[in-house]
């Protein structure tokens, strides 16, 4: 178990895998701030995600965004996003899935937000696990993951989000209550 409870935690892994379900959950159950990635990585458009930030600005941003609110989970993947950032976490959650049933949830989700689902942007997902398109793959988070020095926690395969969040607090303890 953790010592203290985390001021930063980053629920990480493969688009689909549930990421920020868990962290939405996780932000209510602990009174966390919430933040997405990808909010800082794209710049706001309609429709969305189609034009990247600037890479310096974005990172500074989401620190800034986690320090103010001084308790934060943050959904989403950002290896490479420069060291100041990576190493401030002081839990890192890895969610796996299988391909397929990510998929799934990831066409699903799609079609709810927008009426239907990229094909380039399934392909883009659906190569995770062998890692031949730029950007996340399985190979460059187990690489990432085995660089943090904060405890890494993994949760493979579909469970529940309280299933999940019943994990964390394992690890955790409950924030809400004070250490000896």
């Amino acid at each position: 178990m953790i010592k203290e409870p985390p001021r930063y935690i980053l629920i990480t892994g493969a688009a689909g895998t549930g990421t920020t379900t868990l962290a939405r959950a996780l932000a209510i159950e602990w009174q966390l701030a919430h933040l997405e990635a990808d909010d800082y990585l794209w710049l706001p458009s309609d429709p969305p995600y189609q034009h990247l930030a600037d890479k310096d600005l974005r990172d500074e941003h989401l620190l800034v965004q986690m320090r103010c609110a001084g308790r934060a989970v943050v959904a989403g993947s950002i290896m490479g996003w420069g060291q100041a950032l990576e190493d401030i976490f002081e839990l890192v959650v890895f969610l796996a899935l299988p391909a397929e049933l990510r998929l799934e949830r990831l066409e699903r989700r799609e079609i709810e937000r927008f009426g239907s689902a990229k094909p380039e942007f399934l392909e883009w997902a659906a190569q995770y696990e062998d890692g031949s398109a730029p950007g996340r793959s399985l190979a460059r988070h187990q690489e990432w993951l085995s660089r943090r020095s904060c405890p890494v926690l993994r949760l493979e395969g579909d469970m529940s989000v309280a299933q999940r969040l019943r994990r964390i607090l394992d690890v955790i303890g409950d924030p809400s209550q004070p250490r000896a």
